[in-house]
């Protein structure tokens, strides 16, 4: 939650018109939600085992029936990988306010969206952010924002590529905390944002800047997204279009030849096969073909998390580096930096039209008929 948003604002009470026992009703606010994908509280290994619990038990991210996947998950999964994912958490975890990065960086990008909005519209717009697994969880900001005059709330999944184990599942669990609640606010979802100019401008610049700091220009460019099984693909899952989109926007905005960027792929787990190349094969493989100066970056992750700072950093580079390659620059995600966050404002403007630009009203409370 955010320190600067109390929990009732000036004005909130009964109104005029109503009669002495309705209850107390805020004024009326439109909300922005950021959804990330979501983090452990600890890295512990029961924290870690309640968080992949809640991870791997979403079928949208796990497709396979119940009856085979359960078993599989509780007897064999949650006994072993929270001793691994653990140590992996424990390499880059925030100590100094005991959270992971996508935590701190994700808090750090709401609060900045808080204050651009506070300075156009006042206290009008709530800005929160959520995390589909873990804390805090969807359910309980959007009722939390509901409680505070809510009563439109532009929920915003931070996954520039569409994927059904991501965007979908944020936007799912967003709709079941609509269905716990007896007062609905409207609620509009954002969607995908791979092809978004500013979204595109914003990772050239990030390039351009990284690139602008080298002694030698690597020579080639790797980005690096998470990897999905290649079963969802053929089940019409767009998230691979989108992947190949980003990098030949990227390409042209950077005035490459497509070529010069290298899209691979991330993260498997299981034995299925995922979206090939594999990045941790792909590294070592041009490193074996001369590349010894390489760039990696990660466009899809709206925040560096386990995935980039470990991943990338640790697995990847060993990989690239264990084949030869001498120079392995990561290119951090771009984060809380200000043409991100020019991005998100842009996309919230869009697709808030007619609620932002709206007079403030009284109150979400309706006229009451006298007794």
């Amino acid at each position: 939650m955010l320190d600067h948003i109390p929990p009732e604002r000036p004005g909130r009470g009964r109104l005029a018109h109503a009669p002495k026992q309705h209850p107390p009703v805020p004024a009326r606010r439109t909300g922005i939600l950021l959804a990330n994908l979501g983090t452990p509280d600890g890295t512990d290994y029961w924290s870690m085992r309640r968080y992949l619990a809640e991870f791997l038990s979403d079928r949208r991210v796990i497709e396979w029936p119940a009856w085979i996947w359960q078993p599989i998950l509780q007897g064999i999964v949650l006994t072993r990988r929270p001793f691994s994912s653990g140590a992996a958490y424990r390499g880059i975890w925030n100590t100094e306010r005991d959270e992971s990065p996508l935590l701190t960086i994700t808090r750090r990008q709401t609060a900045a969206l808080a204050a651009r909005m506070a300075a156009r519209h006042g206290d009008r717009v709530m800005v929160e952010f959520c995390m589909r697994y873990g804390n805090p969880s969807t359910g309980s900001v959007i009722r939390r924002m509901q409680a505070a005059g809510c009563d439109r709330i532009l929920f915003f999944p931070l996954y520039p590529q569409y994927a059904a184990a991501t965007t979908a599942t944020a936007n799912d669990q967003a709709f079941r905390a609509l269905m716990t609640l007896r007062w609905q606010p409207a609620l509009r979802t954002v969607p995908a944002y791979h092809d978004h100019p500013a979204y595109v401008a914003a990772l050239a610049a990030s390039v351009e800047r990284a690139y602008a700091g080298l002694e030698t220009r690597p020579t080639a460019l790797v980005a690096s997204y998470h990897g999905l099984p290649q079963s969802y693909f053929a089940k019409g899952d767009p998230y691979h279009c989108h992947c190949q989109k980003t990098s030949r926007l990227l390409a042209g905005r950077l005035g490459w030849d497509r070529a010069a960027i290298h899209t691979t792929f991330q993260s498997r787990f299981g034995p299925e096969e995922w979206l090939q190349p594999y990045t941790v094969d792909y590294v070592a493989k041009l490193a074996r073909e001369g590349h010894e100066r390489i760039a990696v970056m990660a466009p899809g992750f709206a925040s560096d998390c386990v995935e980039t700072l470990e991943e990338i950093n640790g697995e990847i580079r060993e990989a690239f580096e264990h084949a030869g390659g001498r120079d392995f620059h990561y290119i951090p995600c771009l984060n809380d930096d200000a043409a991100h966050l020019d991005m998100i404002e842009a996309i919230v403007r869009s697709e808030a039209q007619g609620w932002l630009d709206e007079a403030p009203a009284e109150a979400a409370a309706p006229e009451t008929a006298p007794a």
